[in-house]
């Protein structure tokens, strides 16, 4: 069979169609899991896939899979991502590798191509988190990282559960239709740091996903006036919470080159212009490679912060609210990617992902990889996230490639 590519004029106008729903300023989206937005995007979703000629079905965590037939029915070959966006986020985090999946499915229609094995591509649910914590709730719940009960139960900020949010939008499944086997899963995603780019390659070969921790620390100090109360006198969760910050960046600096820490969120109780904070909370993100050295690191950690919090008598509880090890992808995925994006002659490399995906959990179901490819200045999560037309059309070359090859093997990997 002659090479056969993508047809990039469709998949970008694609793009621009998702990029209206969910639209907000600086061409970003903002398109929450389970609600009206995400709703429509799956409904559009949903015809895309129908006319497509696949048999579209939803399962109980509202995850959505359109299967195309192959000669046999031995497991599929499974593709895809998420829909779902971050509150202020861009266009193409796990938005393409959906789109891009589809765009496969449409260009094999194109040319008649018939492959050994069935294909399914899937858009996942709440893989951002960003309204239901934790990530990857669709995946989790589909692999049995996460049981159903767990899943449903998980609230939103205003307290609504996802399995109420999942039904009012019309997506609540059934379990029977939930993915049970698969030949292995293969994700594009933009890489959404700043390496590729930096070094001038086009696609990403991901050997895994670093493993990460989430913590929430509750500082409990005392409350007071900001006028009467003397600053010696001051139990002042704030001031001892940012001390605590600042000890836990110098120590993530000096600890291992690898090692990333976040604080993404804080409350600060009561919150008032002249008030004493008596109690703040905040979250800690850890990430490495090496789950030994993410795990030395937190002990020790915990040593320091608690060790400060006495000396500045205040009081400190610590909860984990999400772990997830270092995964490893399989070589016969990762010499796929690689062969594809070589025949096609894209420079390519080899690297671990910072940040969490579908794949992690569908790694522990199935054989997979993962395709990066470039982010401009390194960005995302934020609405001027933005790959190049280029990258996205060579990238969708090296899915496509590697799915056939995929999906046309007789032996199990």
């Amino acid at each position: 069979m002659n090479e056969i590519k993508i047809d990039f004029t469709r998949l970008r106008e694609t793009i621009k169609k998702s990029s209206q729903i969910g639209a907000i300023p600086k061409n970003g989206l903002c398109r929450l899991a389970l609600s009206q937005k995400d709703k429509a995007m799956r409904e559009i979703f949903k015809e895309w896939m129908s006319d497509a000629g696949l048999k579209v079905r939803v399962d109980d965590f509202g995850n959505m899979y359109g299967r195309r037939e192959g000669r046999t029915d031995l497991p599929p070959l499974v593709a895809g991502s998420h829909l779902d966006t971050q509150p202020n986020g861009g266009r193409f985090d796990g938005v393409l590798g959906v789109l891009a999946a589809l765009e496969v499915i449409r260009c094999l229609n194109d040319h008649e191509v018939e492959t050994y094995r069935p294909i399914e591509i899937i858009n996942f649910t709440n893989e951002e988190g960003a309204r239901f914590e934790p990530p990857l709730l669709g995946s989790g719940g589909l692999t049995g990282v996460f049981d159903k009960e767990y899943v449903y139960t998980r609230q939103d900020k205003v307290g609504k559960q996802f399995k109420d949010e999942l039904k009012q939008i019309g997506f609540n499944g059934a379990m029977h239709h939930r993915l049970q086997l698969a030949h292995a899963f293969i994700e594009l995603h933009i890489e959404q740091g700043p390496v590729l780019e930096k070094e001038g390659v086009s696609i990403g070969v991901v050997e895994g996903i670093k493993g990460m921790t989430w913590l929430e620390l509750h500082i409990s100090g005392e409350g007071g006036h900001a006028g009467p109360t003397p600053m010696l006198c001051r139990k002042d969760a704030l001031m001892a919470a940012s001390r605590m910050l600042v000890c836990a960046e110098e120590k993530a600096l000096n600890f291992d080159h690898g090692l990333n820490v976040t604080v993404g969120r804080m409350n600060v109780k009561p919150g008032a212009v002249n008030c004493i904070p008596e109690a703040v909370t905040f979250s800690l993100d850890i990430r490495h490679l090496e789950d030994r050295i993410r795990e030395q690191f937190i002990e020790e950690l915990t040593a320091d912060l608690q060790l400060m919090a006495s000396e500045l008598a205040v009081s400190m509880d610590m909860n984990e609210l999400w772990k997830v090890k270092t995964s490893h992808f399989h070589d016969r995925i990762i010499s796929q990617i690689s062969n594809s994006s070589e025949r096609m002659g894209y420079s390519y490399k080899r690297l671990y992902s910072g940040a969490g995906h579908d794949a992690k959990y569908m790694n522990t179901f199935t054989p997979t990889g993962m395709i990066f490819l470039p982010s401009v200045n390194g960005k995302s999560h934020v609405e001027s996230e933005l790959t190049l037309d280029k990258d996205i059309e060579h990238g969708t070359n090296v899915l496509l490639d590697s799915m056939i090859q995929l999906a046309n093997m007789k032996e199990a990997i």
